[in-house]
């Protein structure tokens, strides 16, 4: 989903997004590469409408996007004034951020092309992280990352999660790998709020959202909403 280790499923936010085994063949990089190699956007380039939800209430600061495709949420942030930060392990997808910041004039919306598996983030250096469908069909250290993010938010900032917590509704018959990458909210609050001394659960919920199916059809999604804030 971001997927690689940077992207998400249907990052950004397209809910008619391919739901599809990896090729084993290749490397996260060339995944995404290859997933980015058209001449078209993939995502609509709007932000999450949830993430919008949530982070609007907050004051701006800092902030950085783990697996931010082609950069909708990361723009919308520097919108509404944060220094937004967008990274992600597709070299293309961010090249297409940074054209839509400069075509928009966001000098504070910035990108980087990063693999997060090996990423190091600076302690206590941003006042938010968020991660929007940050499940991947091919590697990825998904709780290792998000961990290691939480560290770079200082106190009285927040680490916001939105991911699929089930296959969407039109899936009858959904694929093991697809199972398998589906997010249980409550799991994810107990995995990234440590030590408990140091995080409050604000959110730990599932919510659903309308959706139209590839062919058409009414359907929807269920996604799983966590916001956590360092006391």
């Amino acid at each position: 989903m971001t997927g690689h280790p940077q992207h998400a499923v249907e990052h950004q936010h397209g809910d008619t997004a391919e739901y599809r085994a990896a090729e084993p063949s290749l490397s996260p990089v060339e995944h995404w590469e290859q997933r980015y190699s058209g001449l078209e956007r993939i995502w609509s380039g709007k932000v999450n409408a949830t993430l919008a939800d949530v982070v609007g209430e907050f004051e701006p600061g800092t902030s950085i996007d783990l697996g931010c495709g082609e950069g909708g949420d990361v723009l919308w942030l520097a919108e509404h004034g944060w220094q937004a930060r967008g990274l992600d392990i597709s070299e293309t997808a961010v090249g297409r951020g940074r054209a839509e910041a400069a075509e928009r004039g966001l000098e504070q919306a910035t990108f980087a092309a990063t693999d997060l598996d090996a990423w190091q983030p600076e302690p206590d250096s941003v006042d938010l992280v968020t991660a929007s469908f940050f499940q991947s069909e091919v590697a990825l250290e998904r709780r290792e990352i998000l961990r290691r993010a939480a560290s770079a938010i200082r106190p009285g900032g927040h680490l916001v999660t939105i991911s699929h917590a089930a296959p969407p509704s039109w899936a009858d018959h959904p694929p093991a790998h697809l199972i398998e990458r589906m997010i249980d909210v409550r799991t994810e609050a107990e995995q990234l709020a440590r030590p408990v001394e140091d995080w409050a659960v604000e959110v730990a919920e599932e919510r659903r959202r309308p959706a139209v199916s590839p062919d058409g059809a009414p359907g929807e999604h269920v996604d799983a909403v966590l916001v956590l804030r360092r006391r």
